[in-house]
Order: C-alpha cells, then structure tokens, then sequence
C-alpha cells in the first residue's frame, strides 16, 4: 500500500512537472504570436502612409508629364490591391507589385527635371523617402520577429505543444526574390551630372 502510494505521489509530480513545462512552453508561443502581430501592425501603418502619398505624388507629376498614363495607371492599380488587400500574406504580395510600379514611376520623374523646382512635389518626394526608409526598417524587424516565432515552435517539444495548441507556421515574410523586384529608391538629384565636354575641333 505504502509502495503504491509513492509511486501515486511520483506520478503526480511528473505530471505537474509536464503540465507546468506545457503551460510555459504555450505561454512563450502566445507571447511570440502577439510579438509578430505587434511588429505587422508597425509594418502596415507605414505601408498605409506610403499609398496615401502615391495620389498626390502623382498628381503633382501629372502637372509636367501628362502624357505618361500608362505608367500613371499601372501605379493607381497597384495601390488599389494593396488597399483591398486583406490578410498580411496578401497585403505583402500586393506591396510588391506597388514596390514594381512606383519604382518605375520614379524612374520616369527623372525625365523631368523642372519637377526640381516645384515645392510641392520637393515636400513630397521628402515624405516619400522618409516613409521608404521606415518600410525598410519596419520590414526587417517584422521579419525577424516572424523568424523567433517559426524557429521556436519548430524545436521539440515545442512542436507537440504547438501541433496540440493550435500555433502553426507563419510563412507571411517579406521575401526579395532575385531579379524580380527592387526596393524603391528616391532620388531626385537633378542637373547635377558633369557636362559633357565638347569634342576637340578636328586639326586642319
């Protein structure tokens, strides 16, 4: 009786011991999850702040290169799926695409460089490249943070706690695939390139 009842008192032990090392173990992961929806959350308003740049960007730009519609519009569809995006997975697709076409629309301002004179779109070309900055910043931590999650509940025992939990992998990075897409550079240093030096006159 004495001997069963030992083995009782054991057997209850290693299963506070167990019980208290899943709790913990699900308390981290819980922690974790909350940490990647914090760092989305950082990474969607500056997301958010760029597209609400991009109409009066082009607006401004309309004003010297009217002819460019296509490119206007290949920008204006990007927003737009961006805006109606849902899901992070979904909103990070979509901003690639918008990554493509404002890459593309900054290329072409560089056709025009009375724009150098005009304050409004100066104002916003300094917004823009501060927004692209903390993209970038915002980016690279939610990325990290989505790593320690993944990483930690992909270890044992942590996967049995996960798989009996309900924590399942988070694929939503953002992900720079080779020559597919470039990050947008703002740079609208005009009329500052060396001249050109004539060519010598031809000897008699």
């Amino acid at each position: 009786m004495k001997k069963g009842l030992v083995v009782l008192v054991v057997l209850v032990v290693i299963a506070l011991i167990l019980g208290s090392s899943f709790i913990s173990r699900r308390n981290q992961m819980a922690i974790k999850r909350e940490a990647v929806n914090a760092a989305w959350a950082q990474v969607d308003v500056v997301l958010q702040r760029r597209a609400d740049l991009i109409p009066n960007l082009v607006e401004t730009v309309k004003g010297f290169a009217v002819q460019e519609q296509t490119v206007f519009g290949e920008l204006a569809r990007a927003r737009a799926a961006y805006l109606s995006a849902g899901s992070p997975a979904e909103k990070i697709a979509a901003n690639g695409k918008m990554d493509g076409a404002l890459l593309k629309f900054l290329t072409l301002t560089e056709n025009y460089p009375q724009l150098k004179s005009n304050e409004n779109f100066l104002r916003l070309q300094d917004e823009l490249a501060g927004t692209e900055n903390r993209i970038a910043v915002e980016r690279r931590r939610y990325n990290e943070v989505v790593q320690d999650y993944n990483t930690f509940i992909a270890i044992f025992p942590n996967s049995l706690v996960a798989s009996m939990s309900g924590f399942a992998r988070n694929d939503a990075y953002f992900k720079t695939e080779e020559g597919a897409r470039q990050a947008p550079k703002v740079n609208f240093d005009y009329g500052n390139k060396p001249a050109t030096p004539a060519p010598a006159p031809a000897k008699p």
